[in-house]
């Protein structure tokens, strides 16, 4: 390990006296001519893309009025409810963590503290669902120091979006801004109450955009590097404007304190939330009834995308808007009403904002062709069909697989319309992840019911295949490189 180098005053002052007499000889020097003269011209450096730090003061004067702390007695917890629900089978959703101030698992009546902002004059505040949804009585803290009891209109838990609203009039209310003109690298500041200092002002950039964490289907978050902490959940995301652009909710941490990594729900999907909870008590979301999954490199090429972007089609509803559509498996989604699919999260979050019935124009790639398709949506209930996981599976003698016909028994056990089960794997199969026991559905975007017709269409295949493949009850493209 180095040494580490240190420095007296009085060597930093000789090294200042060393500067300055160079800095004199220089300036004393009669100046080059001719051709020295443009040999010595120094290159035109390019003007600098960043040019001081904001001072975020007045900003934060015009604004902070406007957030609020909040503070509830929650309901007493069922036994053996203590934690949070959602952090559950999937390892890395312990890692998220929204940002509530710890309370006691086993001491009911529990106490939280959140935050939140006014939206209107009238007393409408928003903040998360998971700082209210559990409450038995919520109080507001205005910056003034008054305090007032909340109500909550309502709470939607899969955006952790609530509204709740106070009795006072006249107050200092929020301006939103549109998080669709945000870029990476922009200054944000968050406002809110960590560990209960009340009105804590932090700073970062936007970091990240569209991000998608687990178990949060329908939120393409916000992520920035601002330092927030328990306490600021639902406190507000400001730009420069002094505009709201999201709701912060989450962290990524592997000790329940901030670790560089802060996730935001976007404005306009709240305030979208927000309206249907004022008007109706509840929200709809929208669905068309696939599975999809991410396009890799292998995909792209196997299905002649260009590069990998999409939300590739694992799986059909029967009877569903997709299915009625024209839509199948091997199919890639490319954009919804203009907007562009880049990653197969993108998908959810843009089908549920539509409204239950209307019509949805969908870009699709079918058979190596881009094509548009109308899509009626129907209304999300609370089990859509299950979204494909990233396994594995294939088929055929180069690809390293043994596969055999299913009767109608086995058939109607596994709960599959497929035709073939793998009994073995090998080679490119094995290393793809295709397990024994999958059920194999089609290749390439083609249906196979044989051994013959598997055969078939991996000799069409070239060096790679797509093997749609079942695997319990999701359905996954597996890409396999034949060499």
């Amino acid at each position: 390990m180095g040494s580490i180098r240190t420095w007296s005053l009085a060597a930093i002052a000789g090294v200042m006296v060393a500067v300055v007499a160079h800095q004199r000889s220089s300036a004393e020097s009669p100046p080059a001519r001719g051709a020295d003269a443009e040999q010595a011209a120094p290159a035109q450096r390019p003007s600098a893309k960043v040019t001081g730090l904001p001072d975020f003061s007045d900003l934060v004067a015009e604004n902070g009025a406007a957030v609020v702390n909040i503070s509830v007695l929650e309901k007493p917890l069922k036994a053996g409810a203590g934690g949070d629900a959602r952090e559950g089978g999937d390892p890395l959703s312990q890692f998220f963590r929204r940002y509530q101030m710890p309370e006691p698992e086993h001491m009911p009546p529990a106490h939280g503290i959140g935050s939140g902002f006014i939206i209107s004059a009238d007393g409408y505040i928003l903040t998360n669902a998971h700082v209210v949804a559990d409450a038995a009585t919520v109080t507001v803290k205005l910056t003034d120091r008054r305090e007032f009891s909340a109500k909550v209109i309502g709470v939607d838990r899969h955006s952790d979006v609530a509204l709740i609203k106070i009795a006072a009039t006249g107050l200092p209310a929020v301006h939103f801004g549109d998080p669709s003109h945000i870029r990476p690298g922009q200054w944000v500041i968050a406002i809110g109450s960590p560990f209960g200092y009340e009105n804590s002002v932090t700073a970062g950039v936007i970091s990240g955009i569209a991000r998608t964490l687990p178990d949060e289907n329908y939120v393409p978050f916000i992520q920035t590097d601002a330092a927030v902490n328990p306490g600021n959940s639902g406190g507000p995301l400001f730009n420069l404007n002094g505009e709201v652009i999201g709701i912060n909710a989450q962290i990524f941490s592997r000790t329940g304190g901030f670790m560089g990594m802060s996730f935001a729900i976007p404005i306009d999907l709240a305030l979208n939330v927000k309206d249907q909870l004022l008007h109706s008590g509840k929200v709809s979301r929208s669905r068309i009834g696939v599975a999809v999954q991410e396009v890799n490199q292998q995909l792209a090429h196997t299905f002649g995308l260009s590069r990998p972007h999409g939300a590739l089609i694992s799986a059909v509803e029967p009877k569903s808007p997709g299915e009625r559509s024209g839509m199948k498996p091997g199919d890639v989604i490319t954009s919804v009403n203009g907007r562009e699919i880049e990653h197969s999260s993108d998908l959810p979050s843009i089908i549920a904002v539509l409204p239950p019935g209307s019509e949805a124009h969908v870009g699709v790639w079918h058979d190596h062709k881009a094509t548009m398709l109308n899509v009626r949506t129907i209304l999300l209930d609370d089990e859509p069909a299950q979204a494909a996981k990233n396994d594995s599976d294939d088929d055929g003698g180069k690809l390293g697989l043994a596969v055999r016909p299913l009767d109608a028994n086995e058939q109607h056990e596994l709960r599959t319309r497929g035709r073939l089960v793998i009994e073995d794997v090998t080679g490119p199969a094995l290393a793809a992840g295709v397990q024994s026991g999958d059920v194999l559905l089609g290749v390439n975007g083609t249906t196979i019911s044989t051994v013959a017709d598997l055969k078939r269409e991996v000799a069409r295949a070239g060096h790679s295949v797509a093997l749609l493949i079942q695997r319990e009850d999701a359905q996954i493209y597996v890409p396999v490189d034949m060499g």
